[in-house]
């Protein structure tokens, strides 16, 4: 049996892949890498033959990143489960390094930092998450995804038990995940960047960067799913109340910098959309983020 099983969804993306799939078995010992290819219309299939030492699985209708996910887990065989996207690196030893520090944890999962990338293979110095939240940290997650889906390695049995992606929530089918984990699991952090990340761009094709669509579905998630989950039912008014601001303020703040970013790629139209949608969506939220920075500058 692997010591850790890497699942690396895929769609027509035959030119970043072979790159992910070296990464993966340059970040552990004993890797399987299993590569499930979401149907995909290119030389995709050619090039995963090509490869030696993957586990490869075509699907014949395109199932979206959570389908092709539960797919991988399925078709894996190590008891510990890593993600990786197809556009996505992971850091040499990191796989060995994380795996060790859950072992010796009642943890369910463990994450690390990741480094923020782009097209053009140029890796800023920033790191994500910073600090890095562990242990109990469902009421945290609940109003903010920190956990970058591309740094986690899962205990197959505690995934199990939870449930696997939701595919009806395709964007955040990982923060989904993560926080029916939380509910229940203890969650552990490597305080050190595992993974680079291709930053989706207002220009790109990733869902991801539909920070519009992504913000609808959370906010209708949060409050007709999350809200629901028998932690958050039985827990204070008050504490309710706060994760509900916070959420809102997150959502905001989120928009907010999509729409700067929006604009400094020269997309009006795309930034005017996350303003309109901060607006419609979480009104509070946003006078309370510029309140905030009111004061900051009155005080300083």
């Amino acid at each position: 049996m692997p010591s850790v099983s890497v699942v690396i969804p895929t769609y027509n993306r035959p030119h970043l892949l072979p790159r992910a799939i070296e990464s993966a078995f340059a970040a552990g010992t004993d890797v399987e890498v299993v590569v499930v290819d979401d149907a995909s219309s290119d030389e995709t299939a050619e090039v995963c033959h090509a490869i030696r030492g993957i586990k490869y699985v075509r699907l014949e209708h395109n199932q979206g990143v959570a389908g092709a996910r539960n797919v991988g887990v399925l078709a894996s065989s190590s008891e510990y489960i890593a993600l990786l996207d197809d556009d996505d690196v992971r850091l040499p030893g990191s796989l060995d390094l994380q795996l060790t520090a859950l072992k010796e944890s009642d943890a369910a999962l463990i994450y690390g930092q990741a480094l923020f990338g782009g097209a053009t293979d140029r890796v800023a110095h920033d790191r994500y998450p910073q600090p890095c939240p562990s242990g109990d940290v469902f009421w945290q997650l609940l109003t903010q995804n920190f956990i970058p889906s591309g740094s986690v390695i899962l205990r197959r049995s505690c995934l199990f038990s939870t449930g696997l992606f939701n595919r009806s929530l395709a964007g955040i089918d990982d923060w989904d995940l993560w926080l029916r984990i939380a509910a229940t699991h203890r969650v552990a952090a490597l305080d050190q960047p595992v993974l680079i990340w291709r930053r989706p761009s207002p220009i790109s094709d990733q869902g991801s960067a539909r920070a519009v669509e992504i913000v609808r579905l959370s906010t209708k998630q949060f409050r007709q799913g999350w809200l629901k989950m028998t932690r958050v039912a039985e827990a204070p008014l008050q504490m309710r109340r706060k994760a509900a601001r916070q959420f809102s303020q997150n959502m905001a703040s989120h928009l907010a910098c999509e729409a700067l970013r929006s604009l400094s790629y020269g997309q009006v139209l795309s930034a005017n959309r996350c303003v309109l949608a901060a607006l419609r969506f979480h009104p509070y939220g946003l006078a309370d983020r510029a309140l905030r920075k009111l004061r900051l500058r009155y005080v300083s």
